[in-house]
């Protein structure tokens, strides 16, 4: 199983988005990806959309979110 490096792929900066967990160099929210995916959409319709991202970006996301809910921390995993 490939190990993902969160921090690679996310970033939290308080000058960017509200300080809300966002793809590195990008602006897109970590949040938004999770509900679309919550809400059904696939890997490849998200690709489709938005092209910075990766399967990897995904990959850090959802393990992200898991991370988040086991610790309760944000800022610990980036």
């Amino acid at each position: 199983m490939e190990k993902i490096e969160v921090g690679k792929y996310i970033s939290v900066n308080p000058r960017i988005c509200g300080g809300q967990p966002c793809f590195r160099g990008t602006r897109i929210m970590v949040w938004l990806i999770l509900e679309m995916l919550a809400a059904g959409e696939t890997i490849e319709e998200i690709l489709k959309d938005y092209h910075p991202l990766t399967r990897n970006h995904i990959k850090a996301a959802l393990l992200y979110a898991a991370k988040t809910v086991d610790v309760g921390r944000i800022a610990a995993l980036v």
